[in-house]
């Protein structure tokens, strides 16, 4: 009788596991036109704000505009910290710095990482990385790497990434197999050596009012724009690759800005112009054009939704984001009460050994951004020579912030800036609706108190369940 349950038991076994194995193979050889392809392009270092689709008013993103009035633009999309490697492995993977420890820049990711190759190869994917790749160990991000110009940030690497672009395509096509093509530009990543700077006039830009206006920043913001600019002419150049091929209609095409720009208040900061990523997407026959989504969107939410969109399936507990494939056909949906934003300078240089942690919490309305050590001195290195300026009395070596601190020394009004570029309140506190550029600090004004109450509460809480109660202390990366 033991003997015969035990049999059963086992045959049960065998017949689940064969089950399984079917199921997996008959996932696996599904019709490659039932499968979308995934082109995801994005930059290095550029702020939203620079492209028209946002509201720029002097930088030319023709090609990127286009695609937001023909798909979708996400206006609220949040990445968790603002440098390159973590962006990434968020990216990647769909799980927070927290989960991953890959928080400091410069940084790899835990061990047990998995990441959308992991997805997407079992449904016959291939799953390609041309460019940049800035993430690791390679065994939790699993993809093809095609890694031309690596190292080089002078170099314009754009006609190499279509041209193997356009080479993976064709091999796929010719296997009839879907592909899923990540394309990380170096452009907006300093030193800004491409594109066309004749395109731009210094003179006649607009500066926001989160910066001081000094010849030194115009004359960068024209070599910016520029390799934004020749950005923008890759996404037009991979999008006509799709269309030469007949791909367009069955390729989810998406379009990222990464983090924000070097230039003060961006990377390197928990500010609004550091952690929102511009994000724009187009599927044929699935996104509504022109649809502008408004809810809240983590970049851990792209794995899962890039995923869902090309039928895999997955745990709730693979991702910490959660798909938002609801967004592209253009519905509300509703993943997030808040984004968590973080900065560790660890591995940051000129600032290794200045221990200022950041932490933020945002809603669709209001940011809480806290800054534990407050009373302490934070920078980075497009700041050191301004802070040599302020305690040591040094002379400007031309930088930006430097000479920003020149011109304060004429003009008092521009010292609060000036000092803002070193020196943090605890806790600051902005309505992004009546103040995007985050300008006035409301943590101590009776008529926000409640709200700002009620924002400090969640981001304790949240810190405490991610094992971050105290950022001081904790650590996260290596």
């Amino acid at each position: 009788m033991l003997r015969s349950l035990a049999n059963f038991i086992q045959l049960l076994g065998l017949l689940m596991v064969a089950s399984n194995l079917i199921a997996t193979k008959l996932q696996a050889s599904a019709k490659v036109s039932d499968r979308p392809n995934i082109i995801f392009v994005f930059a290095d270092d550029v702020s939203r704000d620079t492209w028209g689709a946002y509201g720029s008013v002097d930088c030319k993103t023709p090609h990127i505009d286009r695609l937001a009035r023909e798909g979708v633009r996400f206006d609220r999309a949040y990445c968790a910290v603002a440098m390159c490697a973590p962006f990434r492995q968020e990216l990647f993977s769909g799980r927070s710095p927290w989960r991953t420890k890959a928080m400091p820049n410069h940084s790899t990711s835990s061990k047990d990482t998995r990441s959308i190759p992991h997805y997407l190869k079992p449904l016959g994917y291939g799953v390609h990385l041309i460019g940049k790749t800035h993430i690791g160990p390679k065994a939790c991000y699993p993809f093809t790497y095609h890694e031309h110009g690596r190292g080089s940030r002078t170099a314009n690497n754009n006609p190499d990434y279509l041209r193997t672009a356009g080479e993976i395509m064709d091999r796929h096509l010719k296997d009839n197999q879907p592909f899923c093509i990540f394309i990380a530009s170096n452009d907006g990543h300093a030193p800004f050596t491409t594109g066309d700077p004749s395109a731009y006039q210094a003179n006649k830009l607009t500066i926001p009012p989160y910066w001081i206006d000094v010849p030194e920043l115009r004359q960068t913001l024209v070599d910016y724009y520029a390799e934004i600019t020749n950005f923008d002419s890759l996404v037009g150049d991979l999008r006509a690759a799709l269309e030469k091929r007949k791909l367009w209609d069955n390729t989810i095409f998406m379009v990222c800005s990464e983090q924000g720009s070097q230039l003060p208040f961006a990377k390197w900061t928990c500010y609004d112009n550091g952690l929102r990523t511009g994000l724009i997407a187009h599927w044929t026959a699935i996104t509504k054009a022109g649809h502008v989504a408004e809810d809240l969107v983590s970049i851990s939410d792209l794995a899962p939704t890039l995923v869902e969109a090309a039928g895999g399936r997955f745990k709730a507990e693979d991702f910490d984001g959660k798909s938002f494939l609801r967004m592209l056909k253009g519905e509300s949906q509703t993943n997030h009460e808040f984004i968590m934003g973080a900065f560790i300078n660890r591995h940051i240089t000129d600032n290794k050994e200045r221990v200022y942690p950041i932490r933020s919490l945002r809603t669709k309305r209001h940011a809480l951004i806290f800054n534990p050590n407050f009373k302490q001195q934070t920078s980075n290195l497009t700041l050191s020579s301004a802070l040599a300026m302020l305690n040591e009395g040094a002379g400007s070596d031309g930088e930006i912030a430097a000479e920003w601190v020149v011109k304060s020394m004429s003009d008092a009004s521009l010292k609060p800036i000036v000092h803002k570029l070193h020196h943090r309140p605890e806790y600051e506190f902005y309505d992004l609706q009546e103040d995007p550029h985050e300008l006035n600090n409301l943590i101590d004004d009776p008529a926000h108190q409640q709200s700002a109450r009620a924002l400090k509460a969640k981001l304790r809480q949240r810190l405490v369940e991610l094992g971050d109660a105290d950022p001081l202390t904790s650590r996260f990366g290596r």
